[in-house]
């Protein structure tokens, strides 16, 4: 595997558990807010896209941040998946990548990994929890960056 084989599957990665943790969130859950100064669902879904709206920019060789302002939580979710798909592409072509992979990775990617996480200890905390799953045994394929991915084994998720 190259490198570049493995930071798409880590993509990939990104893409299923971050769509675990959004999809079928009540509708509330874009707002809610875990403690008063913490950033909302929204808003950490927006900074997600930032982080590969900025990934993509550096692999070009840019690397210029954006901070955008959050849309409706659809419309959130949507370019966040978009952004994913646009670094993704790029991994998956030919071009050159203008930036050090490790540092791709230590940045914006397990960023957005923690994140992930945010979101789904968030969905509990507002008493919407997603099911855990074994995600060694989750149908994670390079490439497969959308929100629809393979829905999880029942015999590997857990309460």
């Amino acid at each position: 595997m190259t490198d570049r084989q493995l930071l798409r599957h880590t993509v990939a990665t990104v893409a299923y558990r971050a769509a675990k943790s959004i999809r079928g969130a009540p509708e509330s859950f874009a707002s809610f807010r875990p403690a008063p100064k913490s950033n909302s669902a929204v808003e950490i879904v927006a900074h997600m896209g930032d982080l590969y709206d900025w990934a993509l920019s550096m692999a070009k060789g840019q690397g210029k941040w954006n901070s955008a302002t959050p849309q409706a939580w659809d419309k959130e979710c949507a370019r966040f998946f978009a952004t994913l798909k646009a670094f993704d592409d790029l991994l998956a072509s030919e071009q050159a990548i203008q930036y050090d992979l490790t540092r791709l990775f230590q940045g914006p990617i397990a960023d957005s990994l923690t994140h992930t996480g945010q979101l789904a200890m968030m969905r509990r905390l507002h008493g919407a929890p997603m099911k855990g799953e074994s995600y060694n045994r989750a149908d994670i394929v390079a490439g497969r960056v959308e929100a629809e991915q393979t829905p999880a084994d029942p015999k590997y998720e857990f309460d």
